[in-house]
């Protein structure tokens, strides 16, 4: 009988301030033309977390507005100080003027990583503006990078393949199985890089058997379980990652080991 693993972690989280996860979650359901599952507020990811037996969560937000980056993180760092449970992601828009002051301050926050989305930002994964952020990071932070989109080219995986070679001790996240609806192309171009791919927003389309082929074609200590909250729920996304063909080794790497890996920190068991 195979056994439960023995620690959870989910890398992708949004949350948002209650006076504006609303008008938040709205806009990314529309921008994806999905039924939210939640309502992105840290209650409630709280409590979902429980119920799906997570014992951490990475949290982060998407700065749409250079202004916006400062405060997302003031926001993101508090969470983390209320919530032992939740490990904080910083923010970053390719038009904030000082990336290298930010970078000391979220340090100086506990903030453990930096979190980008280009398509919602509007600017190539491999523009001279973030490429110059990621020389900041390499070898210091973790970023996520939103990857891949039918609808736009910003993150498509020969652009991604682009910023992984140029930065090899760049520590990456390429969300979404490298290319999210893109994910046979994010295979031609990203499976022999140095990347970890979480699988949020990829299995409820995938389905378990592809799902259990990708993560064992890229080599589960690359993978990371992700759940993408609010836009699906954590207890639903557990349920649906038990789902899959795997063993109890792939499943503890997939759940947690490349968490920590990923993070360059241990989680006790």
């Amino acid at each position: 009988m195979k056994k439960e693993p023995t620690l959870r972690v989910d890398i992708h989280n949004h949350v948002y301030p209650k006076t504006i996860s609303h008008r938040a979650v709205e806009g990314v359901g529309r921008y994806y033309d999905v039924i939210m599952a939640g309502n992105g507020t840290v209650d409630e990811l709280l409590s979902l977390q429980s119920q799906a037996g997570i014992d951490y969560s990475v949290v982060h937000s998407v700065a749409l507005r250079p202004e916006q980056v400062t405060t997302i993180n003031d926001f993101i760092a508090e969470q983390c100080r209320e919530h032992p449970t939740f490990i904080g992601f910083a923010a970053m828009h390719q038009d904030f003027e000082d990336k290298a002051g930010e970078i000391e301050r979220a340090l100086s926050l506990g903030l453990c990583g930096f979190k980008m989305h280009p398509d919602s930002q509007c600017v190539n994964i491999d523009d001279e503006r973030l490429m110059e952020f990621y020389a900041l990071l390499e070898g210091r932070l973790p970023v996520m990078l939103h990857c891949g989109d039918y609808r736009h080219d910003y993150s498509h995986p020969i652009r991604t393949k682009r910023v992984l070679q140029e930065f090899p001790n760049l520590t990456v996240n390429c969300a979404h199985f490298g290319g999210w609806s893109l994910y046979d192309l994010a295979v031609e171009y990203l499976e022999d890089e140095h990347c970890f791919m979480d699988i949020s927003s990829a299995s409820v389309y995938l389905g378990p058997r592809r799902t259990t082929e990708l993560i064992r074609h890229y080599g589960a200590e690359r993978i990371l379980f992700g759940s993408d909250y609010p836009m699906w729920n954590p207890v639903l996304e557990i349920e649906r990652f038990l789902l899959n063909n795997l063993t109890s080794a792939e499943q503890e790497q997939v759940l947690w080991r490349s968490a920590e890996a990923y993070l360059g920190r241990e989680f006790s068991v």
